[in-house]
Order: structure tokens, then sequence, then C-alpha cells
């Protein structure tokens, strides 16, 4: 195992109070190493989505502390949150979340104009990560213009914008069909074992689970059990 990117100690969050109060977490803790390739999985109300977000810095427990390269993130500022979220996490999302009147290169080098980065040096990545991820020839299309995986691909290019060492990808594969949805975990799977990023997946998908080095099994809001395995090869 590698060093430790994401450290929760007994996270807690709880929505309302009194006797209406409910814990969507209560109490997880648990290490998520570098360059691991990590599914989180449980039915729905189980906690998987609000730990999946608090691990994402999206939100803020009630209880306990999320440490990110060993900064407890509640402890920053907005300004430095949004920084650490900028520059560390790339995020995945099921609805892909690309700006519709905006192009897939335009969608790419979006995230790299706000960190700063020069608009011809933008282009630049964003060029080599869609190729990357074998959209080259479609940059100049926009979302509309695009397949729901050819979308999904788009985002991934898009999560790595800033170099992330996380990627957080949120039911990467639900909005989308088998041979799809596989060619999403092989690509997940390929920037992982190639490039080293941690990817850290909330999901249904059995095929995803397959080629994970770990699975969090996330019920009633706690960490019910962590499952090893060495991971299929394609």
């Amino acid at each position: 195992m590698g060093e430790v990117v994401v450290r929760t100690t007994d996270l807690v969050k709880q929505y309302g109070e009194g006797e209406a109060s409910v814990r969507a977490l209560n109490g997880v803790s648990c290490e998520i190493f570098d360059g691991e390739y990590l599914s989180i999985v449980g039915p729905s109300g189980s906690g998987k989505s609000t730990f999946f977000n608090m691990i994402g810095g999206l939100d803020r427990p009630s209880e306990g502390s999320v440490f990110i390269n060993s900064v407890d993130i509640a402890q920053l500022t907005p300004k430095e949150l949004a920084f650490l979220r900028c520059h560390t996490i790339g995020y995945i999302f099921q609805t892909f979340n690309l700006i519709t009147v905006r192009t897939a290169l335009e969608n790419v080098t979006l995230p790299m104009l706000f960190a700063g980065t020069s608009p011809d040096e933008a282009d630049e990545k964003g060029m080599k990560l869609l190729d990357l991820v074998g959209l080259g020839h479609r940059y100049h299309h926009r979302p509309s213009e695009l397949s729901g995986g050819q979308q999904q691909r788009v985002a991934i290019a898009r999560a790595l914008a800033n170099s992330p060492a996380i990627i957080l990808a949120d039911e990467p594969t639900g909005n989308l069909d088998l041979k799809t949805g596989q060619e999403i975990i092989d690509l997940l799977r390929k920037l992982n074992q190639e490039q080293g990023v941690t990817v850290i997946a909330a999901t249904h998908d059995h095929k995803m689970l397959g080629v994970s080095d770990r699975i969090f099994h996330i019920s009633d809001g706690k960490l019910d059990r962590v499952e090893t395995q060495t991971p299929a090869t394609h």
C-alpha cells in the first residue's frame, strides 16, 4: 500500500434535531491509499452518498474529521477548500454535468482557466486529455452532439484537468449502457494504473467492483466491512 491520501476519523453526519434527527453517517473511520482503486457500495439510504460527499469536501461532518493529504479539511476556509478541490480532486458525476453551450474542449479547459492557466496552455493540455480519453476528434462538439459515453469521457478529461491526485466518481456508469459502461470502467482503471491516480467510486455496478483493489460496504451509516481483492485484468 502507498501513503494514506484520505483518512476519516469517527465521521458523523446528522440531519435534523431531537427525535426527528437522522444519522446518515455514524462513526466511520477509514484510510484510503495513494494509487488504489476503491469502490464504495451500499443500498439506497445507507449513507454511501453522504460518505462520498464528505471525503470530496462537498459537505461538512457534524462530528469527526476528514483528512486529505494530512490536512483536516474542516479547518480550511472556503477559499482554501475551493483551492484544494480545484487542484487535488477531480469529480465525475453520473449526470456528466457538462456545460451545454460549450464545446468538449471548452468544458475540459474551464477548470484550468479557473486555476490560472493561460488559455493557450489550457487548450494544449485540453487536447491532450481529450486524446487520452479517445475524443480528440470531437473537441469542437457540444454535449448535445455527443453520446452518453462520449459525454462521460469528456467529464473524465475535465476531472483530470488540473492533474488531481484523487478522482471521485459518483455512479460514473449509472446512465450508460453495458458496453459503454465497461469502456468507462476500463478507462478509469487505465488512468489509475498508468498515471497513479487514486480512484474512489460510489457505484452499484458489479463490473466496477471487479477492477477494484478494495470495496467499502456501507450499511446504516457505518462502514460494515472492507473487502480486499485481486482486481481482474482486461
